[in-house]
């Protein structure tokens, strides 16, 4: 398993925008793009097949330990990987 844990506000996110949790770890352990963000945080990337290539994006805190997702979704801006 991987030195993550999902903040409540991420868990939340997984229900409300009906995201399996299988697909959290799969883009931190295979992710197509990862970026320190201008906000200190960690930004991932990837594609997801399952939903029409649309760009997941996961956002982690990586001053602290275990490393906390701090939240998740879909990004429209990113649009779809064809």
């Amino acid at each position: 398993m991987l030195d993550f844990e999902l903040t409540a506000h991420a868990k939340d996110m997984l229900i409300e925008r009906n995201i399996p949790e299988e697909w959290v770890w799969l883009v931190l352990q295979s992710f197509d793009k990862k970026q320190l963000g201008d906000d200190g945080n960690m930004h991932y990337t990837k594609a997801i097949v399952e939903r029409d290539n649309r760009i997941l994006h996961i956002i982690v805190n990586i001053t602290i330990q275990p490393n906390c997702i701090v939240t998740l979704f879909f990004d429209r801006r990113l649009g779809k990987r064809v």
